[in-house]
């Protein structure tokens, strides 16, 4: 579809499309072990016992066996010191059995983050957040791109489709997600402007967008009459709220919601994903594709 969809809202359903990138992922690797011999491998290393991390790292383990790629996953104790973890950078690095490398953040506080990062070989670093491969996005050239921007792009792609020509705001300019998926949508030929917390007229400006991004990082915060009718919006959004019903928001119960107010928002916009159950669940899905692509660069196969 090239035109803007005519609301009320179309669900994003980011299951789906993960399901389908899994198993194009899985065969993949299994064309690559027959024609080559190629395994595709991933390593995550996890610092501490943070639980969020801990179950980020199982499902990324889960998902890489389930797919037939060799996993490895180093979990330290949360006292590391900086040299012994740079150390197994290191030896990841030179591992030939594993392409990705990713460290799982965020790290402790006595380790310093963006040398951990620094460390890892471009090449390898399948979460896209090294210095390299975002200078290599910003060029235009090859590059390793963050995973949840990546599996924002597959999400537009398969819904709204020809992207070209078309108005694109996001909200957020963190190096994780806005920039990366600002630079994504640039090569796919919008016209991007990245907005922020001092934007003036925020609201004004999203009106603007026919695709609008929402990766701020404050639950709900874009409503329904900030939006275009008809515009496709991917909220980014992870943030945990107390529960409206007030029995259970007084006994503590929390529950995810983006940054944009799904009520409204789904009532103007033409395709909306949900929170959770949209972004979310391509990142991992995307971190196994990078893998693939990192494993086919480093054997000159890409």
């Amino acid at each position: 579809m090239s035109e803007l969809a005519s609301s009320p809202a179309k669900i994003i359903d980011g299951k789906v499309y993960a399901e389908r990138l899994r198993a194009e992922v899985a065969r993949e690797v299994a064309q690559l072990k027959a024609d080559h011999g190629l395994q595709p491998g991933l390593a995550v290393v996890l610092v501490g016992d943070d639980p969020a991390s801990q179950i980020y790292v199982r499902s990324k383990g889960e998902h890489s066996l389930a797919v037939g790629m060799h996993s490895v996953t180093h979990r330290l104790p949360g006292d590391t010191q900086q040299a012994e973890l740079m150390r197994l950078i290191a030896e990841l690095n030179a591992d030939p059995l594993i392409h990705g490398i990713l460290v799982q953040l965020p790290l402790p506080k006595h380790l310093d983050e963006r040398a951990v990062l620094a460390a890892i070989n471009p090449d390898k670093d399948v979460d896209g957040l090294h210095v390299v491969n975002a200078g290599r996005l910003a060029s235009g050239m090859p590059a390793l791109t963050p995973c949840t921007p990546l599996g924002c792009m597959i999400l537009l792609r398969e819904t709204v489709g020809d992207l070209s020509g078309l108005r694109a705001v996001v909200v957020g300019r963190s190096v994780l997600v806005g920039r990366p998926i600002a630079q994504l949508l640039l090569q796919a030929d919008c016209t991007v402007t990245i907005a922020h917390s001092r934007t003036r007229d925020l609201p004004a400006v999203c009106r603007e967008a026919d695709i609008l991004v929402a990766a701020v990082g404050r639950p709900r915060m874009i409503r329904g009459d900030w939006i275009k009718p008809g515009a496709a919006v991917i909220d980014v959004g992870i943030n945990r709220v107390p529960f409206d019903d007030p029995a259970k928001a007084a006994a503590g119960r929390t529950k995810v919601v983006g940054d944009v107010n799904f009520k409204e928002a789904s009532q103007v916009a033409g395709w909306i994903t949900p929170v959770p159950g949209g972004v979310g669940l391509m990142t991992v899905a995307v971190l196994l594709q990078n893998t693939v692509t990192a494993a086919r660069r480093l054997q000159g196969l890409a």
